[in-house]
């Protein structure tokens, strides 16, 4: 894995070959594939469950079997995002009913040669309402032998009407070993900490997320600082205006909060930093809040 400038660029899930963990998911569906001649399998494939613990890459695995560069392979997700003219709408934070209505019509005008079909929707939980409609309607009555893997991060978001008409799969987050395992392959030579490991709650890509960012370092000096006890508000506001450099950091504080067993400070801190960019012109004055009143409980 190439690293420039001390960071680390990862491999996409549609690029990886490199699967870890979810053995038991793979080995459900390859047993329903074997079996699909003698019992009809399931169109619709939801994979569950928290962020950057591989739903994607197992996703891909499974579509590049199935289809086998044979069949056909539409995808939906942010970075092939439309807008009404059809035009790239990469910067939104939700997917187009014009990106489904697109996949559908491709989907229609696709071969019948008889192979495979696969939609992979990366992830469900980022349709908007509209789209969400369109795909309820075309899962009412899914094409013949046309796959649907839907990768879902919150199962509370999706419609009941679609999660009802899905397989779901819940996958399960990654233990340290397979945590420590994916670090090895993808940063040999980085020191991982058992402490950067266990703030990574079993997700591997919060782990690259925090190697890309520098966010690991600014998680130990937080935790230093909150230890030290001669650190005063100069040193506090010095981390806060660290983290605040970096909108992505600002769930360290959560960690923070966790490592020191501070389950009372939990609700109000998650409401705070949800309201940090809202109530402040120096994002650094919230943070430096939070930090104080984590720093009180100690």
């Amino acid at each position: 894995m190439a690293k420039k400038n001390n960071l680390y660029s990862f491999p996409k899930p549609m690029d990886s070959d490199c699967l870890v963990g979810h053995n038991e998911v793979m080995n459900d569906f390859l047993a329903a594939w074997n079996a699909r001649n003698e019992y009809p399998i399931h169109p619709v494939w939801m994979l569950t469950g928290p962020r950057g613990i591989g739903k994607a890459t197992l996703a891909y695995k499974i579509a590049k079997m199935v289809y086998g560069n044979v069949g056909d392979f539409f995808i939906i997700d942010l970075e092939r995002n439309i807008d009404k003219d059809g035009k790239s709408k990469t910067d939104g934070k939700v997917i187009s009913v014009y990106t489904v209505r697109a996949m559908i019509e491709k989907m229609q005008m696709s071969s019948m040669s008889g192979d495979w079909r696969v939609i992979l929707i990366d992830s469900v939980d980022e349709l908007n309402t509209a789209a969400s409609n369109a795909l309820l309607k075309l899962l009412e009555e899914p094409p013949a032998k046309t796959l649907f893997l839907l990768i879902v991060h919150q199962l509370s978001s999706v419609l009941p009407t679609i999660r009802s008409r899905a397989r779901v799969e819940k996958m399960r987050p990654l233990s340290i070993s397979q945590l420590r395992e994916l670090c090895i392959k993808f940063m040999p030579d980085e020191d991982i900490s058992t402490e950067t490991l266990k703030l990574a709650n079993g997700s591997f890509g919060k782990i690259a997320n925090l190697k890309k960012s520098g966010g690991d370092s600014v998680y130990e000096e937080l935790i230093d600082c909150l230890q030290n006890q001669r650190a005063n508000s100069v040193d506090l506001m010095n981390i806060a205006k660290k983290i605040s450099q970096q909108p992505e950091l600002h769930g360290i504080l959560l960690d923070a909060i966790a490592y020191f067993g501070l389950a009372d400070l939990y609700p109000a801190a998650t409401h705070a930093i949800a309201d940090i960019n809202k109530l402040y012109l120096e994002p650094e004055i919230g943070i430096f809040k939070i930090i104080t009143e984590i720093k009180k409980c100690l």
